[in-house]
């Protein structure tokens, strides 16, 4: 029974969801590219006209990026999130970006078409109880070890 929310049925096969202005699900694949971090304006720009261009429908990038050591680049974190969100703008193209702390959430719903759970946070259950309040789409990326079943009642 506690599977009840995942267990996909006829009628749900070919459930659409909306993010942004792209439609995704149903019987067309929808691609999302973008870098790993987002690193300046001028590459996110360039990136996301040729994105656009290809037929990507969907812009994605790193605002923050959580990494294994501290003293590693963390991402520009807001500044890299508004210059996502404005070359998405310029290219006509909704974005996705990771949200790793619950206190960035709303700053992240008000630029970003879809939100992204990276893998290391698909078990902070405070986290995506509230993403799960949020109207936003989510692209949740499974766990490095958690088994199917795990990420399906994740999300």
């Amino acid at each position: 029974m506690r599977m009840a929310l995942v267990i996909a049925r006829p009628e749900d096969q070919c459930s659409t969801v909306r993010a942004g202005g792209c439609v995704i699900g149903g019987r067309r694949i929808v691609l999302i590219a973008g870098p790993c971090a987002v690193e300046s304006w001028e590459q996110m720009l360039s990136l996301a006209l040729v994105l656009k261009e290809t037929g990507v429908g969907i812009l994605r990038g790193g605002a923050w990026k959580p990494r294994t050591s501290p003293y590693s680049f963390q991402g520009l974190g807001r500044e890299g999130l508004e210059i996502l969100a404005e070359a998405g703008r310029a290219a006509g193209l909704p974005v996705v970006t990771e949200v790793t702390d619950v206190r960035d959430l709303d700053l992240v719903m008000e630029h970003a078409a879809m939100l992204q759970v990276g893998s290391r946070n698909m078990q902070n259950f405070v986290l995506l109880r509230e993403i799960g309040r949020s109207r936003h789409p989510v692209l949740l990326k499974r766990g490095m070890s958690a088994t199917i079943e795990e990420w399906l009642m994740a999300a």
